[in-house]
């Protein structure tokens, strides 16, 4: 139990020493995020439909 005790006081001494971001920039990165996950969604989603006709166009031709 004692290294369980030393355990919890060292993370609390090293979560004292963490620099967090303030409200504003974690807001900015959370809406970075979203739009550029949204991005590569649609990037991904392009290349799929183009990739699908193409495979279709193939399948009903040849």
């Amino acid at each position: 139990m004692d290294a369980f005790a030393n355990y919890i006081k060292a993370t609390a001494a090293e979560m004292k020493q963490v620099k967090w971001p303030t409200s504003q920039t974690a807001a900015f990165y959370t809406l970075l995020v979203l739009v550029l996950s949204g991005l590569t969604a649609m990037y991904a989603g392009a290349f799929d439909y183009i990739f699908a006709q193409l495979i279709n166009f193939v399948v009903t031709n040849y």
